[in-house]
């Protein structure tokens, strides 16, 4: 197949995503569910057979969730993935282990085979990262409590991935304890040497490179660091034999700590939405939806049963470890699909000749009914928790709570830390406020360090940058930008999100005045007024000096 053909195909896959997607967006339905049927109609067995290179394409689809791990990093700092608790994390360990014994006893008890159902048992372990993530994000629900918990949980499976391979791949060779020993070792040898080759490449050569250059005037320089950055580490991770969904997310962790976190993250958006509907595209194409459609008992069955056990087993380990019956049951709907590397080991176990076809069939049909219902069950998550909370009466009417983000928003945010944003952050020094600054200019934002403020380095007429910066929650927004389109853009951003909030312009002419007065500014402060003022101030204050003036003498 030729290159431009392989192009072909990706166009047709985006094309009929695109379609489907808006059909299942105009009826008010995830568009995760559109790109799904999408795949399963245009590639794959049983379908219009329009895709040739489903294994080029799914190459190319694993680089979407790379990239969305990637983007995760730059959300977590390593003092926020602490910040998750190792009672979290632990519980995310405790959760691999359990489910995989479950599905192992379910496979067992069905007639299984004990290597067939060990495979079985690691396939039905793992949840999908990609979609649970992109629900949670498009719900602004990533900082909620069951959404950091889900985040935990998954973090320990694309973890639980690299052991998970290596056990299905022994069991088709048959290999001895040694064998499993030095395996496991030199995985854990690679993984140490790749994760401080990217901390010293992360946190001292790239900061070094882009604090040496202006970012203003070279903005595509982020967006080319980004790509290196997402992609290398991911191809590094699977060339060590590790997740390549891993190696993005711990590289987007370190290049996280520093200031130009903000503005990368809004530069990958569109390339990582791109490469994410590729994937769940590449997933529909694994099913064969003849074949589902005529067992659709068995896999509805099958599949219901996963979603069954699955729940409720995050639900007790929750409970468990402390959590109320609200948050453990949000957690545990967004947890209970099978996650996309679970292909990944089907695969490995059908090579290797430890699954046959049907067993395979059956196992990725079941997974793509759970994943086409996911959005649906991440979407109710919290109003079930809600539900059980006043249920059982522990929660006395209150609602749970939705969100942390409330712990991170700023009350003033200044947009712009030139001279004018400068003075205005002077003067609030001893304000006791949270205080955030976005400037692209890196001196700016070293300046707003030193007064103890919060900094980001990025171009705030993105409503990503002021979504990731949590501006909209802000009370008070202070724009200083001078240039007249940069700063309606950013006011209409605010304002529209943000109704409630007092927002103050800058001008640099008066007779911009009323665009910003109509876009929705509070106050508006002209640089024409302010130099008018100064100067009658001065010259008053230089006339005032002088001697009095002569009193004309009467003849």
């Amino acid at each position: 197949m030729s290159s431009w053909d392989l192009v072909l195909d990706i166009v047709l896959l985006l094309l009929a995503c695109l379609v489907t997607g808006a059909v299942f967006s105009r009826f008010r339905q995830s568009p995760l569910v559109g790109y799904l049927v999408a795949g399963m109609l245009v590639g794959g067995p049983g379908s219009l057979d329009v895709i040739r290179a489903e294994a080029h394409i799914e190459t190319i689809a694993e680089l979407g969730v790379a990239m969305l791990l990637f983007n995760l990093g730059l959300e977590f700092s390593w003092r926020q993935l602490e910040t998750l608790g190792r009672r979290t994390l632990g519980c995310g360990a405790i959760q691999v282990v359990v489910t995989a014994l479950a599905a192992f006893l379910v496979a067992k008890l069905l007639g299984l085979g004990t290597t067939q159902a060990i495979v079985v048992g690691a396939m039905l372990s793992l949840s999908s990262t990609a979609a649970v993530l992109r629900i949670l994000a498009e719900q602004k629900e990533i900082d909620s409590s069951y959404g950091r918990n889900s985040i935990a949980v998954l973090l320990v499976q694309d973890i639980a991935v690299v052991p998970l391979a290596i056990l299905v791949t022994l069991l088709s060779q048959g290999g001895t304890f040694v064998d499993v020993a030095i395996n496991v070792g030199r995985i854990v040898g690679l993984a140490a040497l790749l994760v401080i080759a990217l901390y010293v490449l992360l946190n001292y050569v790239a900061v070094w490179a882009l604090n040496a250059i202006a970012v203003e005037p070279n903005r595509e320089l982020t967006i080319l660091l980004a790509v290196v950055v997402g992609l290398g580490s991911t191809w590094a991770a699977h060339a060590v034999g590790l997740s390549p969904a891993l190696g993005a997310f711990i590289a987007g962790m370190f290049l996280g700590n520093s200031a130009f976190a903000t503005q990368i993250r809004a530069d990958i958006s569109s390339l990582r939405v791109v490469l994410l509907t590729l994937f769940f595209g590449a997933v529909g194409m694994v099913a064969d939806p003849i074949w589902m459609f005529w067992n659709f008992p068995l896999v509805a069955g099958i599949a219901g049963l996963i979603l069954a056990i699955k729940a409720a087993i995050v639900f007790a380990i929750f409970r468990a470890a402390g959590h109320g019956k609200g948050m453990s049951l949000a957690t545990a709907l967004c947890l209970s699909q099978v996650g996309e590397f679970a292909f990944v080991l089907g695969n490995i176990g059908k090579g290797n000749g430890i699954v046959d076809d049907d067993l395979y069939t059956l196992l990725v049909s079941s997974a793509i009914v759970t994943l086409l219902v996911t959005p649906y069950l991440v979407q109710s998550a919290p109003i079930a928790a809600l539900w059980i909370e006043r249920i059982s009466r522990t929660s006395r009417g209150r609602q749970i709570p939705q969100t942390d983000s409330a712990d991170k928003a700023p009350d003033i945010v200044i947009i712009g830390f030139g001279s004018a944003g400068q003075t205005v952050g002077s003067a609030l020094c001893d304000s006791g406020r949270r205080i955030l600054v976005i400037d692209l200019s890196i001196a700016g934002s070293r300046v707003a360090e030193s007064l103890g403020f919060s900094a980001h380095i990025g171009d705030a007429s993105s409503s990503d940058v002021l979504e990731h910066a949590h501006v909209y929650s802000a009370k008070l927004v202070v724009i200083t930008v001078p240039a007249r389109s940069s700063a309606i853009s950013i006011l209409q951003n605010v304002r529209s999100r943000s109704p409630l909030a007092h927002i103050v312009v800058r001008s640099r002419y008066q007779i911009h005045r009323l665009d910003f007065e109509a876009v929705g500014a509070d106050m508006v402060v002209g640089d024409e007024e302010l130099v008018g003022r100064s100067i009658a101030e001065h010259v008053c204050s230089q006339v005032n000096a002088w001697p009095a003036p002569h009193a004309v003498e009467s003849d």
